[in-house]
């Protein structure tokens, strides 16, 4: 890890990790392999996302793959002749990633180039935001390989519905950038040489706000989502009232009413 945060450096051998100016960046470093999500490299960025989480000076995180693709899911060659324990922890290890992106403060982004399959298009479905490039791919093709996809349908199947997820996953057909972005899987698709340029436009968006009301609403999305109706106005009406007594709220309201721009925290 290098940077400014808060927490001390670390060395990874399977992906990269940086902050800086507040972003925390996460890259996927096995280009060679197709950034296959070996149990070493999720165990890494488990760890990585959890550290993230805690520190307070990193207020976004983006998640991304060296070389030609995103992520081509999990790594094959290690999953073939093992111990029922081995594929216990990496399904373990793997569901602890993703629900770690959705218990972080920080909104996660997914920056995805190429194409992003099984369990790299489940990571791309866990982010809480997905820019990609216009030639990317996704595709949930287990069924192919006798391995059906069942937990990367999860995440996939909550934001894109029963009948789209079913599609892809019985199929194990690709669909394009656009088909993801029509269907709610990713956010915005654009050429591969404004990637980086809509990541950071999409960062600023974000960022000019308070950091503890993005959390706090992060929080309350994910809190609610699954519930019916009338239990996710339970959960949310407390947190809303709680939220109003937040410094920044007062601040925010205040500085609406006096017309002029608020000022965040310490700011």
């Amino acid at each position: 890890m290098t940077g400014t945060g808060t927490l001390p450096p670390m060395d990874y051998t399977n992906i990269l990790v940086d902050v800086s100016d507040g972003v925390g960046r996460v890259t996927l470093n096995l280009p060679d392999r197709r950034n296959a999500m070996s149990l070493a490299l999720l165990e890494e960025l488990r760890q990585a996302l959890r550290g993230l989480g805690e520190d307070s000076s990193v207020t976004i995180v983006v998640i991304e793959g060296a070389g030609p693709v995103f992520s081509a899911g999990h790594d094959m060659s290690e999953m073939v002749d093992r111990e029922p324990e081995f594929h216990n922890a990496l399904f373990s290890v793997c569901t602890d990633v993703m629900l770690s992106i959705q218990s972080m403060p920080q909104p996660v982004i997914a920056k995805v180039h190429g194409v992003a399959t099984a369990a790299g298009c489940q990571l791309v479905a866990a982010c809480d935001l997905a820019v990609v490039t216009d030639d990317s791919r996704f595709a949930t093709p287990g069924v192919r390989i006798g391995l059906f996809c069942s937990t990367p349908m999860v995440p996939i199947t909550r934001a894109i519905g029963r009948k789209r997820a079913l599609e892809m996953l019985f199929t194990g057909e690709m669909i394009s950038a656009e088909t993801a972005r029509d269907w709610g899987l990713v956010n915005r698709v654009v050429p591969a040489e404004e990637l980086e340029t809509e990541v950071t436009r999409l960062i600023g968006q974000i960022t000019r706000f308070s950091a503890d009301v993005i959390a706090i609403g992060k929080n309350a999305f994910y809190e609610q989502i699954d519930h019916p109706q009338t239990d996710a106005y339970a959960i949310t009406e407390p947190i809303m009232a709680g939220n109003a007594a937040h410094p920044d709220a007062q601040e925010g309201m205040g500085a609406f009413l006096e017309k002029r721009q608020p000022r965040w925290g310490t700011e």
